[in-house]
């Protein structure tokens, strides 16, 4: 049974906002530097040249319009990203996984007041520690319940306890 983490709604929504803020700021330096006569006639200097501020009203809306642009690259490359916690591994993308074997600790001392834990695994380089947020993905509790459950030493029967 697989159990997946979707791509955080957070941080799917600030890509949005900042692509709605970079195409509103945009639009409004484009108004004022083609558009607003006051505001051209304001900002051109005696000789008809523009000064600073015209010129920046003119070139900043190209450079707002290819960072949205940008941002919704990003969003539609990383919208459909997702954290599988299936039966042999935590697998975070085709090309990156981490296997329960190799998982040493797991640090869960902030999931509930931060919303973020650690998994302390080996790798041939060596010790890793990976910090995996809410902030990243959503519905980790049942990930980490997972982990956990996955991870935990097998305890003794009841029956033998009792003996």
């Amino acid at each position: 049974m697989a159990i997946e983490a979707p791509f955080s709604k957070f941080r799917k929504t600030n890509l949005v906002i900042y692509i709605v803020a970079c195409l509103g700021f945009g639009g409004w330096l484009a108004y004022d530097g083609y558009f607003n006569t006051k505001f051209i006639e304001k900002h051109t200097t005696d000789s008809g040249a523009p000064n600073g501020t015209l010129i920046f009203n003119r070139k900043a809306p190209f450079v707002l319009g290819a960072a949205a642009v940008l941002f919704g690259g990003y969003l539609a490359m990383v919208s459909k990203r997702k954290l599988v916690a299936d039966d042999r591994q935590l697998v975070f993308g085709p090309n990156e996984s981490i296997a329960y074997d190799s998982i040493e600790a797991i640090d869960k001392t902030y999931f509930a007041g931060r919303g973020y834990f650690d998994i302390t695994y080996t790798t041939a380089g060596g010790r890793t520690t990976r910090r995996i947020s809410n902030r990243a993905y959503d519905n980790l509790a049942p990930i980490l319940d997972h982990l956990v459950a996955r991870l935990a030493p097998q305890t003794e029967s009841s029956s033998d306890k009792d003996a």
